[in-house]
């Protein structure tokens, strides 16, 4: 026995009462492997919940599918998820990716629109249809034709050398009759095709009636021609254009919606034209 410090120390680690030395060969270390929890939200999200946004899909975004095509939706899915997704159409945020669009894009469904019988309007929107260029669409129309209307009156009532005033109710008439149409026309025709089972979408019949009422701009600066029969022919014109467009771009999606399909065709034809009736009679009719 060692002493030292005044501590003492067994030699003989065999001795009674002392702790055996270990022996035997040295512990392994152990080794965590990384983890990224201390981020969030995980840089390797393996499609479970990532942080980057996404735009909402169409309420329903079968209009695009080919006919008879397979719908990709599982049953599966919680009915907390689907009341999030309706809800989500009360907010502003649900249709923000529907009014992010390039000019050259908007340019280009217009000029589709202008050639009615190419019938690829559909196909080009399918992936991603738009609200900004119908409501700018409908707007222009409204202001172009009350301002020109409103015009065309000031001239005939200067030229008999008679009282003119202005009457406001251009303005109002118009934003209610085309802000109207272009908003419950395509929602009628959504409901009736979904009625006969044929395959459509809201925002897409939306985004194609919008950019329908692009021709009816050129026709109302037409209209300031002060010939009677040339404004008629005019409105029928752009009436027929705008049907057409139309109907031919619903073709393959009409056709689906089985003998009737005739019916929706001839009453797509009939309100378009109408349209160019009423614009026609309300806007560009002159009485002095």
């Amino acid at each position: 026995m060692m002493s030292g410090g005044g501590y003492s120390a067994l030699d003989d680690p065999k001795a009674s009462g002392s702790v055996p030395a270990a022996t035997g060969p040295d512990p392994q270390a152990i080794k965590f492997t990384d983890s990224n929890l201390q981020t969030f939200p995980p840089s390797d999200t393996r499609g479970k919940i990532s942080g980057a946004y996404r735009p909402p899909t169409d309420a329903d975004d079968t209009f695009s599918s080919k006919a008879g095509g397979g719908g990709g939706g599982g049953g599966g899915g919680s009915d907390d998820a689907a009341q999030g997704g309706w809800f989500r159409m009360f907010s502003v945020a649900a249709y923000k990716p529907y009014f992010d669009v390039d000019t050259s894009d908007v340019v280009e469904r217009i000029w589709e629109s202008v050639f009615p019988f190419r019938g690829t309007f559909t196909e080009k929107t399918s992936e991603k249809p738009d609200l900004y260029g119908p409501f700018w669409t409908c707007t222009t129309l409204i202001f172009v034709a009350a301002s020109i209307a409103t015009f065309v009156t000031y001239l005939s009532h200067k030229w008999h050398k008679k009282e003119w005033t202005y009457d406001i109710n251009l303005v109002t008439w118009s934003a209610g009759l085309f802000y109207g149409y272009v908003t419950f026309v395509p929602l009628g025709l959504y409901v009736i095709l979904k009625y006969f089972s044929a395959p459509a979408g809201l925002v897409q019949l939306w985004c194609l009636y919008g950019y329908s009422l692009f021709v009816f701009i050129p026709a109302s600066l037409l209209s300031i021609v002060p010939i009677e029969i040339f404004r008629w022919v005019i409105a029928g014109v752009a009436g027929f254009m705008s049907a057409t467009f139309v109907a031919v771009n619903l073709r393959a999606h009409i056709l689906n919606s089985g003998e009737r399909w005739f019916l929706i065709v001839a009453g797509i034809f009939l309100l378009q034209l109408g349209l160019a009736v009423l614009l026609k009679l309300y806007l560009f009719t002159i009485t002095v």
